[in-house]
């Protein structure tokens, strides 16, 4: 079976999976956890537009969590059927960041493409960070300023309320010498942020204020 699952439909069910066990471990009443369990069951399901006999038989062990370990089973089962982030070439990072001259290659070693929504990075020579995501199939980027310092409060990109940041982009404008600068408080982690992503319909939004 091909890879059929976004990364935020990934995280999705994770969190679903998670939120079994949780219930597993502190609800008592048995028609209770019935009814999250086909909760969870039926938005599993409905996560997705369409799904072949096989694809579904894959999501049906959501049903048998009840604990940590059950939760997690059930995401490593999930894992190879993810599709991963787009490959990250000099070439489609150059088309995403089409006036940056001296682009710094990202260092992309550690980084788990199957649960990338997005990557970020810091040029330190430059004092720039960098943020890509898929859009219409194809690379898109914005870059900017984003703030050493952090504070509790909610992420513009993936709502969670984690330790944040202020990212400051620039967009060029149509009249010579004149820009827009955009300021949003975004996670400090881009490796937490990308976990927290289970809808990449707040990503889309905000990095399309950025680039238009």
């Amino acid at each position: 079976m091909d890879p059929f699952m976004k990364s935020d439909q990934y995280h999705f069910l994770k969190h679903q999976a998670k939120l079994l066990a949780s219930a597993y471990g502190s609800v008592n009443d048995a028609s209770v956890l019935e009814a999250l369990t086909s909760l969870a069951q039926e938005k599993a399901v409905g996560l997705f537009e369409q799904l072949t006999s096989e694809q579904k038989l894959l999501l049906e062990p959501i049903n048998a969590v009840k604990d940590r370990e059950g939760a997690d089973a059930f995401a490593a089962s999930l894992k190879a059927y993810v599709i991963p982030f787009p490959d990250l070439t000099e070439q489609a990072l150059k088309k995403a960041f089409p006036k940056v001259k001296k682009l710094e290659v990202p260092p992309l070693e550690e980084v788990d493409f199957k649960e990338t929504s997005y990557v970020r990075w810091h040029d330190a020579g430059a004092n720039k960070t960098y943020i890509v995501f898929e859009k219409d199939g194809r690379l898109a980027g914005v870059r900017g300023l984003m703030k050493n310092e952090g504070i509790k409060g909610i992420c513009s990109i993936c709502n969670g309320h984690e330790d944040i940041a202020l990212f400051m982009s620039e967009s060029k404008k149509t009249v010579q010498g004149t820009s827009v600068k955009r300021g949003n408080y975004i996670c400090k982690s881009s490796l937490v942020c990308n976990e927290n992503i289970q809808s990449r319909e707040k990503l889309i939004e905000w990095m399309a204020r950025l680039t238009q």
